[in-house]
């Protein structure tokens, strides 16, 4: 190759002082196999137009291109100035794009191994090895669940973690694993584990059979999962009375009753039933209102020699809600009342649940009064079932009153009882409830969802509570919530409803900083301010960095789609 370089560059040396040098070049120049890389100076001889060269080690590229341009064909000419704008281009975006790596988590870092398509397991256990996180079972579990890794990525991600100092080797780490494969309804992947679970002498709990059912009934496989648990031994579950509860409950909880119904009937005198076992048949018939089912399920309860409890009547009484028969209900909690037999939370918050589903509000407090005068204490879903109701009534003052009540009883409620709380209030007026019920929780001690953040960002946003605004968007990076694109468009949206464009920009330029791109709707309406307001430089210097960001997130998309991850 270096004697055709050499060859060709001494063609030039002569050529070039001749007139016929382009159409020699268009005659010849094929027949000479051209790359500058593999030119040594040396070869150029002592032509005065390149004798400044002499003293470099290689040729420049851009030094060629503009000696060559006046002799090369035009189709070379072109094919070489893409060839070099790409090379420019390309290492360009690499080095912006290494700017956005800084601001991955430790979740994405780690599935970003898997995007750079490696072969062999070694290779990208040796590449997860130099990631260098704090690898901890939460952070196992969000690469496993929030990600698209396939069924085999994730399993060899999971068994190079379990292999860390700081991962359990243990039933509840496995449990992690078979959640999110059956979340991603990689079946044959969950029935592999359960088999190498076996072969390791790893024992498998009730959890694994609930998080094993509930896979193979969210794939529909509801014959397969009926199927597993009569086999249940070859994958080391027990099949008792427990595990039938457990097989019972996720087939009623995915509205499969009548298979749970079949099953309950065919296993009958096979395996041991309890309360339990009635208890959830019945409960799954309520939710649907069948109530001759649930008479039928009842008497043969009582056949068997089981007594109902308060479980059963208050599936009862929430069956006959459903089935519309809310005053056959009322008779029948009024007579157990009569009889003095247990009347419980259940049973109270069964009828508060029919008189809410009917829009009586009124008719619930009397039950929650009732329930207070007999010395019977509410629990969480007694006031999460009336504050929603109130919210959703607009009865905001009574929701937050007993809110209130609630919290000083010291029932806190979940973070998803919050959001569902908060959700509502941000769809109309304005956002003064939802932060009020935000405050109290965050008082008491309640974890605030990411989602009722935005929520509230939103809701503040759209009214020009930037003050408040701000203040939450701090509150939410000091509980450990990372801001995303729709975080950044809230608070410019909101700053720009009030006219603080210079702060809109700087949170926009830090946007871009991390990697973020705002819309083109949430853009424009700045750029527009900026223009109104007479700030032509500050706009047209923002438009500069927007424009950089696109293509630097074009370029990212690229190389991620083709295996590089930055």
């Amino acid at each position: 190759m270096a004697t055709h370089s050499q060859q060709f560059l001494g063609f030039l040396t002569r050529l070039k002082k001749t007139r016929y040098l382009s159409t020699y070049l268009h005659s010849s120049i094929s027949n000479f196999p051209f790359s500058t890389q593999n030119c040594q100076l040396d070869t150029l001889g002592s032509d005065p137009s390149l004798t400044k060269l002499n003293n470099q080690s290689n040729i420049d590229e851009r030094y060629i291109l503009r000696e060559l341009s006046d002799l090369l064909p035009i189709s070379h000419k072109a094919s070489i100035a893409r060839s070099y704008e790409l090379n420019q281009s390309t290492k360009q975006s690499e080095n912006r794009g290494v700017v956005a790596d800084c601001y991955l988590s430790p979740e994405d870092k780690l599935r970003g191994v898997f995007l750079q398509k490696l072969k062999g397991k070694s290779a990208i256990e040796n590449a997860l090895g130099k990631i260098g996180v704090d690898l901890s079972i939460d952070v196992v579990a969000n690469v496993l669940d929030r990600g698209n890794l396939g069924g085999e990525a994730m399993i060899i991600f999971f068994n190079w973690a379990i292999k860390q100092p700081t991962i359990p080797k243990d039933i509840h780490s496995y449990n992690v694993l078979i959640r999110a494969l059956g979340r991603r309804k990689f079946i044959d992947f969950v029935l592999k584990v359960l088999v190498d679970l076996k072969a390791e002498d790893i024992n498998v709990n009730l959890e694994t059979l609930s998080i094993v059912m509930d896979s193979l009934l969210r794939a529909r496989q509801v014959y397969k999962a009926i199927q597993m648990f009569g086999n249940s031994e070859e994958f080391g579950f027990e099949c008792d009375t427990e595990s039938l509860n457990v097989l019972l409950q996720c087939l009623c909880k995915r509205s499969h009753v009548g298979a749970a119904n079949s099953y309950f009937n065919s296993v009958k005198g096979k395996i041991a039933f309890n309360n339990t076992t009635y208890n959830v048949i019945i409960g799954g018939w309520s939710k649907f209102g069948r109530i001759s089912e649930i008479e039928r399920i009842l008497e043969a309860m009582i056949e068997d020699g089981f007594d109902p409890d308060s479980l059963t009547f208050s599936c009862l009484l929430e069956g006959l809600g459903r089935a519309g028969r809310i005053e056959d209900a009322v008779k029948i909690f009024d007579n157990l009342k009569e009889k003095d037999l247990l009347l419980d939370t259940a049973c109270y918050n069964a009828m508060i649940s029919n008189f809410v589903l009917h829009g009586d509000l009124d008719e619930c407090m009397e039950y929650y009064v009732c329930m207070m005068r007999n010395n019977c204490d509410p629990d969480i879903n007694t006031y999460t079932k009336l504050i929603s109701a109130f919210i959703k009534g607009r009865k905001v003052a009574d929701a937050l009153e007993m809110l209130d009540e609630m919290l000083g009883r010291g029932i806190v409620p979940t973070t998803g009882d919050i959001t569902s709380f908060i959700e509502p209030l941000c769809s109309f007026g304005p956002p003064h409830a939802a932060m009020m019920i935000y405050k109290k929780a965050r008082k008491a001690g309640c974890k605030i969802s990411l989602t009722a953040y935005k929520l509230l960002l939103m809701r503040l946003s759209r009214f020009g509570k930037c003050g408040m605004l701000l203040n939450i968007w701090d509150e939410m990076q000091e509980n450990g919530y990372t801001s995303d694109m729709e975080v950044y468009e809230y608070v410019i949206n909101g700053l720009c409803n009030i006219g603080q464009l210079e702060n809109a920009v700087l949170v926009m330029e830090e946007s871009l900083h991390k990697g973020f791109c705002p819309s083109r709707l949430i853009y424009s309406k700045l750029n527009n301010k900026l223009l109104a307001s007479s700030k032509v430089e500050r706009a047209y210097k923002l438009y500069l960095k927007v424009r950089d960001a696109r293509s630097n997130e074009n370029a990212r998309r690229f190389w991620r789609a083709n295996g590089w991850h930055f």
